[in-house]
Formats: C-alpha cells, sequence, structure tokens
C-alpha cells in the first residue's frame, strides 16, 4: 500500500471509529454521594464566533458527532427559504414545530394535524414512526385509558416531518421515500448543512436518525460555528438569514412548541427569549445561539446522559454570562436535580465540575 492508500485508509478509519474509552476529554460534570464523587459526566464543549474563532474550548472539538435532534431548527431552513412558509401561510406554533422534539401533549399533536390537514396532507404520509407520548404523567395515561395507540404524529419529529412534507409538497416533489438521504428534500438539507457548517461531508460518517431521516456526522466546532451564524445571520446569503430570524423568532414566540411541559429546551427559552436559542439532540448533545454575543455553542455529554449535557450547558452559559442568577434559578428543578434516598433526605447533588466551574 503506498503512501497516499496509507493516509486514505487512516482517514476513512478515523471517522467511522468512536472515541477511545480513554479520551482526554475532561470531567465537566460531578454526582456526589456524602463526600465523595460518585459518578462524572465527560463532555466536550466548543464555543465559536461568526468568524469561526473559537472562543472556548473544553475536550476534543473537531472529532465528528451525529448532532441528532440539535439541528432540527437548520433543517428547517428550506421551509421559509423555499417560500413553503409564506404559500401555506404557517404560524409561529407550525414553524417552531417544526423545529421540536416535542412531549407529544395535545396541543402538539393538534397542531401538527391541523397543520397537515389545512395544507391537503395526512398524517399517514409521515415517516418518523410512532412512539409513546414523552409526556407520561398525564397524555401518555390518558391515552392507556382511552386504548389508544401511538401513530407517527406522536413522534417528537412529527413536526419537522411534517415541514419536511411541506416544503416537498410546495415543490411538487415527491412525497414517498423523503426521508431517504437521495430525496431532494435531505439533499437540500445536507447543501445547507454544508454551507452553514463550513465543511464538505460528502465523505463524513452518515447514520440514520430515530425518525429515519439521515444524520451527517459534523465535529463540535462546526457545529457551534452554523449555530452563531443562526444567531448572527448577517454574513449568510438573504434569503437564508431571513429564514434563520424568522425561525428564532417563531421559538422565542412559541416555546411550548419546541419541547414541552417541565422540559429544558422550552423553560430556558421562555425565559430567555430571543437572547437564547437552544435545542437538544439525543445520545447527550446540544446546540445553542447566542445572538447578542455572536457565538454559537455545541456540546456533546461522552457517556449520552442528558443529566450531564443540560448541566453543561447551563454551566457554559452562565460562564459566558448569557444567564443571569434569576434565570438559571428558573432551570435549576430541571437541573440541579437533588441525589436523594427513598425516605426523601438529601444525600448528594449534581455539580459542575472544576473545569468548568463559573
Amino acid at each position: 500500500m503506498n503512501n497516499a492508500a496509507m493516509d486514505d485508509a487512516k482517514t476513512e478509519r478515523a471517522a467511522t471509529v468512536a472515541l477511545p474509552q480513554d479520551s482526554a476529554n475532561p470531567v465537566l460534570v460531578e454526582v456526589t454521594r456524602g463526600d465523595m464523587v460518585e459518578s462524572v459526566h465527560r463532555g466536550r464543549v466548543a464555543v465559536v464566533d461568526t468568524h469561526a474563532k473559537v472562543a472556548l474550548q473544553w475536550g476534543d472539538i473537531d472529532a465528528p458527532v451525529y448532532p441528532r435532534s440539535a439541528i432540527k431548527v437548520l433543517q428547517a431552513l428550506p421551509l421559509v427559504e423555499s417560500g413553503a412558509a409564506d404559500a401555506f401561510g404557517l404560524s409561529d406554533a407550525e414553524l417552531a414545530i417544526a423545529c421540536a422534539s416535542h412531549s407529544g401533549e395535545p396541543r402538539h399533536i393538534d397542531t401538527v394535524r391541523q397543520w397537515l390537514t389545512r395544507i391537503g396532507l395526512s398524517e399517514d404520509e409521515l415517516a418518523c414512526g410512532a412512539h409513546w407520548p414523552r409526556h407520561h404523567q398525564a397524555t401518555l395515561h390518558d391515552m392507556v385509558r382511552a386504548g389508544e395507540t401511538p401513530g407517527d404524529i406522536n413522534n417528537n419529529c412529527s413536526g419537522k416531518h411534517a415541514g419536511m412534507l411541506t416544503v416537498a409538497h410546495h415543490l411538487g416533489e415527491p412525497l414517498e421515500d423523503y426521508t431517504q438521504p437521495t430525496h431532494p428534500v435531505q439533499q437540500r438539507i445536507l447543501g445547507i448543512l454544508e454551507a452553514i457548517c463550513g465543511l464538505d461531508l460528502s465523505k463524513a460518517p452518515r447514520g440514520t436518525d430515530g425518525c429515519s431521516v439521515p444524520t451527517w456526522a459534523v465535529p463540535l466546532s462546526n457545529l457551534a460555528y452554523a449555530f452563531a451564524q443562526l444567531g448572527a445571520p448577517d454574513d449568510l446569503p438573504p434569503a437564508r438569514a431571513d429564514a434563520a430570524r424568522r425561525l428564532r423568532k417563531a421559538v422565542a414566540a412559541e416555546p411550548f412548541m419546541v419541547a414541552g411541559t417541565d422540559r429544558y429546551c422550552t423553560t430556558l427559552m421562555s425565559v430567555a427569549g430571543e437572547a437564547v436559542f437552544v435545542k437538544t439532540g439525543a445520545e447527550g448533545v446540544f446546540c445553542a445561539a447566542l445572538p447578542e454575543y455572536g457565538l454559537g455553542v455545541a456540546l456533546k455529554c461522552d457517556d449520552g446522559a442528558a443529566r450531564g449535557s443540560q448541566y453543561m450547558l447551563t454551566a457554559v452559559l452562565r460562564r459566558i454570562g448569557a444567564l443571569d442568577d434569576d434565570m438559571a434559578a428558573k432551570l435549576d428543578a430541571l437541573v440541579t436535580v437533588p441525589i436523594e434516598n427513598c425516605n426523601g433526605a438529601l444525600v448528594g447533588m449534581v455539580r459542575p465540575a472544576p473545569a468548568l466551574s463559573f
């Protein structure tokens, strides 16, 4: 094998293997019991400005990650750019749920169902798959008592898929197989990801997300750069900049649609308004746009835990100054989860590790 072939083989291997277990990514969150740290969450965080300059960094921010649902707002950009949002008169609630990982509460389901019906589509055309609603305290229990079973519309990604179908419908593209990587809907999204992240994804690892659409692996530094531009889009092409502003405004107006009752993303954006856009993704990924700072944030909790990723993001936003004490206090019930025994006595805590302390 010649040197060029060896280099190609190394590149392909590096792109497809996971980080080693002895990764140097730092411990960013600690979980205590008594006086001892019982568990830790390692992670990596990139904070990048609109010129692609790294402002803050923890761990390896150049290794690719699957962003999963953290980039739904980027996947929704064609909904506005294509003219579909205007053609079908989409409301702020509909645009927000197109960016959502919703809890499947009645308002979420009604919004998607009425949207599809109004534009002449059926929920049967959704291809995201079915799962029970995340909002189990009321919604799931009500469905079980009523003898109902979940459909694709109950999927947390049904709003995103409604957006994809709406674009295809508006542009006269096939509705069938819209989740496939070669479909115009997914190719359009891929082009946007490459442009806004500033990299070629033609040889990037590609997987299939939980809702059946493709997910391409992107380094955290590039994801953070994309979200910096989402928040401060003046250097984007005019149509894309307008789409970014419109989606952020819609989410700020309807934060409930992005997640739901007692969910981190909804709570944070309810208190922060347009000052902070955040979106979680599966396996411990988070992305955020901070328009007033011209910064984007992308992080991954290495073990995939939501507990770790939420605490990491809160600590990073506080360190930057994007969350004040009052805002952070409203997140405490969701992030600072007390470690209690079965009698309700406090026996430990979740806290930022020294590397992330603010």
